[in-house]
């Protein structure tokens, strides 16, 4: 596998090989997961700003990015045992979970299995208890209220939320993506342009678009029923001192979701940017890197 400057790969048990970004030296160490249509390469603003206090280790999940995809993913529950083989393949024994949308329903799964390995977590507007299940869309595109997509087929076969995006990837439409982005994402601010272009296309790399937002819809770590699956309950077994951030401005994970998180969660701490949308990494770094390091270090 050809890797771009800057990035390494370890092969894991699993017969995947995972892509990673390293940077700083410090005695603490943290692991940054990242979330749907992105890769670790979204996350170089922060490790900027991060690495002369920590050791900053940010993996490229299971098909997306310069990681393999041998075998399909159905749960974050497999990303988060990619991740464990990951860490033991570094000698990574104790550290912290910084995880971002998706990436932090991965760290709450890694953090009720693995409770020994995670010292801290931290969660970037991240997705909540009960998963992101996909709403049903009538002959007009308009969502069904209470009924939800339960296959990969009929997610694949959404003609709002995903559809339109696996047409984008298989013709490798960065515009649409940044249409897509400027719509919901980067709605306050927009990256750099440099980066911009970066990052987009690190979008097209992805190659599992409706495994993964299968596996959100099946995530339920909460008590009750979600619309797809039944609760697991295993947030109860979440005792990581844990820091919830939440934009205000979010459009794709909305604040209760955050909210839910702190309410579920004990040693949970719930902090607002309220000048913020789903990526704090763009529209707010300042206030992310302070938020962050006040936690991580208190």
């Amino acid at each position: 596998m050809k890797l771009e400057s800057g990035i390494s790969a370890v092969v894991l048990p699993n017969g995947e090989t995972i892509a990673y970004r390293k940077a700083g030296s410090g005695e603490q160490i943290v692991m940054l997961v990242h979330g749907n249509m992105t890769s670790s390469k979204h996350w170089d603003v922060l490790m900027e700003r991060l690495q002369d206090e920590y050791t900053i280790y940010a993996p490229d999940l299971r098909g997306f990015g310069a990681s393999t995809y041998q075998q399909p993913i159905s749960s974050l529950k497999e990303f988060s045992e990619d991740v464990k083989q990951f860490a033991d393949a570094l000698g990574l024994q104790r550290f912290s979970i910084a995880g971002w949308s998706t990436g932090g329903g991965i760290g709450m799964q890694f953090a009720i299995d693995y409770p020994e390995r995670v010292e801290k977590l931290v969660l970037i507007e991240s997705v909540g208890i009960q998963g992101y299940p996909i709403l049903k869309k009538d002959a007009a595109g308009q969502p069904v209220l209470g009924e939800f997509l339960t296959t990969k087929e009929e997610i694949a076969a959404d003609p709002v939320q995903v559809a339109p995006v696996l047409q984008a990837l298989q013709n490798r439409d960065k515009e649409f993506y940044r249409a897509l982005w400027n719509l919901v994402i980067y709605t306050h601010k927009q990256p750099e342009p440099d980066h911009y272009e970066e990052y987009l296309e690190d979008m097209l790399t992805q190659r599992n678009l409706v495994d993964v937002d299968y596996a959100l819809a099946t995530f339920n770590i909460s008590e009750e029923h979600n619309g797809v699956v039944a609760g697991t309950g295993e947030v109860r077994k979440l005792n990581a001192p844990t820091l919830v951030i939440q934009g205000a401005r979010d459009y794709v994970v909305p604040p209760a979701m955050g909210e839910g998180i702190a309410k579920a969660v004990p040693q949970a701490e719930y902090v607002l940017l309220p000048d913020c949308g789903h990526s704090p990494l763009v529209d707010c770094l300042d206030a992310l890197v302070n938020t962050i390091n006040s936690f991580l270090k208190g």
